[in-house]
């Protein structure tokens, strides 16, 4: 098979090893943990008590009850650009659904779009409409969960973008929209960027752009929040970014080896991420945080998830002026959740997403939606693509 050779997709089955189950109870029942944080907040990391009911939770996981919930998913794995690339495809029975590519991030998984695939693919049968109806294609990135590890240098955002739109001609979508957050937001934008013919439309819940060095001089009152929500997130909580994005390697090691590392490296961001008012569900809860982070665990993915992080920083456009120069074209919608540690104003939105409609800023929810509150997330998905629908 040559580097760029592209093999059509086989469905498979997702099958963990019990040998591997029976060792991860092993170092969960011998895990060995740090005395208390000296701090009655989460200013020095997750706590120890969080920590510790993260790991009595996933003692208690069944594994081979997900497996088969998740299994019931259709699952196929296709090589794309030399890189094996798992992907769930889910066909809609309405026949005019439109194709759509649902793209995630980290700490995330293809499982944040679980509880959304239903209503999605079959609106009819969630009380919904069949003009709503969407062919799902969600795959896992490069590096996370049943996608190949890079054993090489390149799979960044773009290539990652490249590969997608290859793998919707090998599914016969030549049209499509996209959607994604965190990391997906940025593969969905360069998706966008690179192929307008084919994204009919694009729906973010993080869009790629920057204040521009005038915007900081005279921001608005709401535009001033949102500054300083960016800068708390660099300043004091994306030292996990910073370690990533320079030393992944370094970290893996400790990913590879401990699930209480594992739990607490993921888990930290679950909580900081999410909209946790008890009101509001309580952000993501204690059962889907541990469904994936024994994806990353049982998948042995911590080191090449963290390496994403590198490939992508050395990618990434630097600042607004960069990000501006790289326009989109495609029909943009952006629902803004408020708990999300990188908002972004409408106003600095509108110069890079040139086409942009509808801009929604919800009253609750977080970085998670798909997990959060999936029940708001779904006619937000629903209302961006009505325009790209054909008659």
């Amino acid at each position: 098979m040559s580097a760029g050779e592209t093999l059509g997709p086989e469905r498979f089955a997702i099958r963990i090893d019990d040998r591997d189950l029976a060792d991860l109870r092993a170092r969960l029942d011998r895990v060995r943990l740090p005395e208390p944080e000296t701090v009655p907040d989460q200013t020095q990391g997750i706590g120890l008590e969080r920590l510790t009911a993260l790991l009595e939770a996933w003692r208690e996981h069944d594994w081979d009850i997900w497996q088969e919930r998740w299994n019931a998913i259709p699952h196929y794995r296709v090589v794309l650009d030399g890189l094996g690339i798992a992907f769930w495809h889910v066909r809609s029975p309405e026949p005019n659904a439109l194709p759509l590519l649902l793209t995630h991030g980290w700490p995330g998984s293809v499982l944040e779009f679980e509880d959304i695939i239903g209503p999605l693919s079959d609106p009819v049968a969630h009380g919904g409409s069949a003009r709503d109806a969407f062919h799902l294609v969600i795959p896992a990135l490069p590096g996370f969960g049943f996608s190949d590890r890079p054993r090489e240098r390149g799979w960044d955002p773009g290539r990652t973008a490249r590969a997608w739109a290859e793998l919707m001609t090998v599914l016969g979508y030549p049209r499509f929209g996209a959607h994604g957050g965190d990391w997906g937001a940025f593969v969905s934008t360069e998706l966008a960027r690179i192929a307008p013919e084919r994204v009919a439309g694009l729906h973010l819940t993080m869009p790629v752009a920057s204040p521009l060095p005038e915007d900081l001089v005279a921001p608005t009152p709401a535009e001033q929040r949102i500054l300083d929500r960016r800068t708390l997130h660099m300043t004091d909580g994306y030292g996990f970014g910073m370690q990533m994005s320079t030393r992944p390697q370094t970290v893996g090691y400790s990913l590879l080896d401990s699930p209480a590392g594992l739990a607490a490296w993921l888990g930290e961001k679950f909580a900081a991420y999410a909209d946790t008012r008890p009101e509001y569900g309580g952000g993501v809860s204690i059962s889907q945080q541990i469904d994936t982070i024994a994806l990353y665990w049982l998948t042995g993915t911590g080191a090449s998830s963290s390496r994403w992080y590198w490939e992508a920083m050395r990618w990434v456009p630097r600042g607004a002026e960069a990000e501006n120069a790289q326009p989109i074209t495609t029909p943009t919608a952006c629902s803004i959740f408020p708990a999300d540690p990188w908002p972004t104003a409408r106003r600095w939105a509108e110069r890079r997403y040139r086409d942009l409609r509808p801009w929604h800023e919800l009253d609750r929810g977080g970085h998670f939606p798909g997990l959060e509150q999936p029940h708001l997330l779904v006619p937000e998905i629903r209302e961006a693509f009505r325009h790209t629908r054909k008659p």
